[in-house]
């Protein structure tokens, strides 16, 4: 594997980018369980964490109806 497939494979597992407004409601409860980073860029929320916060941050915004790639 090159070097930049790894940085890129790396970069997927510790941010999730959504458009604004996905994390209606519930970015609170997310900030408050997952030691995770929230930053807004433009039209998208950036999340980044460690892998496993990630991971776990993902499960816990697909139990809430969020869908990403």
């Amino acid at each position: 594997m090159s070097i930049m497939g790894a940085a890129s494979r790396f970069r997927d597992s510790t941010q999730i980018l959504l458009p604004v407004g996905a994390l209606d409601g519930i970015r609170e409860e997310l900030e408050q369980r997952f030691t995770v980073s929230v930053h807004q860029e433009g039209e998208q929320i950036r999340i980044i964490g460690s892998p496993v916060e990630i991971k776990d941050a993902s499960d816990f915004l697909a139990r809430n109806g969020v869908t990403f790639a």
